[in-house]
């Protein structure tokens, strides 16, 4: 299972929503993957954050898939339902709290609104398949599960990830790990502070 959190890497999605914003202009629609998103912090932050930066006729164009293996057919239904126990919350800002999430009929659980999951969809999905479900993606991030896979792995999934992404598109990892050299000549960096690549 990935380890992560509402609003975890915040900076670096903040950065991808204003690539984006700039990137997606002229697009009918703004298609984001989300890449071993777990239950679902990840995918909901990133909306969240875009439902921030946009104006609400581009936030109208946003989807975001979220994929897992699910192994256990656990996570996708915890994404659909997006209700979270207090506990998950604790590390995002106040106002975003109280703007984004509303009580749910469990004691101490929220649920994030309904204009924020209405663009969240879920997808079981092996990355090691190496085929991609979709392809023409805006950007996909893949933070949690590179790290769990060998060099020649990694190396494979993300040419598929190359294959699936928009050129000038935008492929994020997390900030401990780096494209492997075999890769560097398939994308190029976006920004100085965050592991943010533009599809070359």
């Amino acid at each position: 299972m990935a380890f992560t959190f509402f609003f975890r890497d915040r900076h670096t999605l903040e950065s991808l929503s204003k690539l984006l914003k700039v990137y997606s202009e002229g697009f009918s629609r703004i298609k984001v993957w989300d890449a071993g998103a777990a239950m679902g912090p990840e995918p909901y932050t990133l909306a969240i954050i875009l439902s921030e930066e946009f104006q609400k006729e581009l936030f109208d164009k946003v989807m975001i898939t979220a994929s897992d293996i699910d192994e256990y057919d656990k996570y996708g239904e915890t994404i659909l339902n997006a209700v979270y126990p207090v506990t998950d919350l604790t590390r995002m800002p106040l106002n975003i709290f109280e703007k984004y999430f509303v009580p749910s009929d469990k004691t101490d659980y929220f649920r994030v609104i309904e204009p924020i999951t209405a663009k969240i969809k879920f997808i079981k999905h092996d990355l090691l398949s190496l085929k991609p479900f979709e392809k023409n993606f805006h950007a996909v991030i893949c933070k949690n599960v590179l790290l769990h896979f060998n060099h020649e792995q990694r190396i494979e999934v993300i040419k598929m990830f190359h294959d699936s992404l928009e050129t000038g598109a935008y492929l994020v990892t997390e900030q401990t790990q780096h494209l492997p050299a075999e890769c560097e000549h398939l994308f190029e960096k976006s920004v100085p502070d965050a592991h943010i690549y533009r599809k070359i």
